[in-house]
């Protein structure tokens, strides 16, 4: 029993061949593509906004030179909250419940912001390692402690990812499970725990958009210190 609420966290395969890369490049097709037309329909004018609104508080941030990666972090923002989103369906795999797949988003654009700021700025880049005014003592105890919470940024973006989907998923398990065995017994009490798995559902409908969200803003935020 213990063993099969953690089975939904285990990469789908078929024949022994993963499908891991389906299950995330899948959702990407349910986007409609542009046409030729500038408003061909409602849900393409409903994307445009959605992708506007989603854009204009991204950049919010950020200075004019940030606003080259516009396109990175709406296509991010778009990426997680779909994936995150369509796991919540029965029966579906969320690929953002695998910290691994979570440390590949964050390293790199994490290493890219680290290394845009080193290269445009090293002075100031290098400078948040060292506050001002820091007393002779203490320098070489807060460049270790600065340097360690720089390092842990990307690993603080994927295990955060992967916890709160992770929780809410055995969650919605756990309360789900307990609501059938509960039903021939306690049909009052099951009942209860029914309309507490509703409101824990919609819970994480809203968790899942904030953590795409939060992993996003943050790696704006890394962006901003370094431009």
């Amino acid at each position: 029993m213990n063993l099969s609420f953690f089975d939904q966290f285990m990469s789908p395969s078929l024949l022994g061949i993963p499908l891991i890369l389906i299950s995330t490049l899948f959702p990407m097709l349910l986007y409609p593509s542009p046409g030729n037309r500038w408003i061909p329909n409602r849900l393409s004018t409903l994307q445009l906004w959605l992708f506007h609104t989603t854009t204009k508080q991204l950049l919010m941030p950020l200075n004019k030179k940030g606003h080259k990666w516009a396109l990175i972090l709406t296509s991010l923002m778009t990426f997680l909250l779909t994936i995150n989103l369509l796991g919540l369906l029965p029966y579906t795999f969320t690929p953002t419940t695998q910290l691994s797949m979570n440390m590949a988003l964050a390293f790199p654009l994490w290493l890219a912001t680290l290394l845009t700021g080193l290269r445009n700025q090293p002075s100031a880049s290098l400078g948040h390692l060292l506050p001002e005014g820091t007393p002779t003592l203490l320098i070489p105890a807060l460049i270790l402690i600065e340097t360690t919470s720089l390092l842990i940024r990307p690993l603080a973006l994927g295990v955060r990812l992967t916890a709160n989907l992770t929780a809410g998923h055995l969650l919605i398990q756990l309360i789900s499970t307990a609501s059938t065995a509960l039903l021939p017994i306690m049909p009052s009490i099951s009942l209860l725990t029914t309309l507490i798995l509703f409101s824990l559902t919609i819970l994480e409908v809203a968790v899942a958009m904030i953590q795409a969200y939060v992993f996003v803003l943050l790696l704006s935020l890394y962006l901003q210190e370094n431009i």
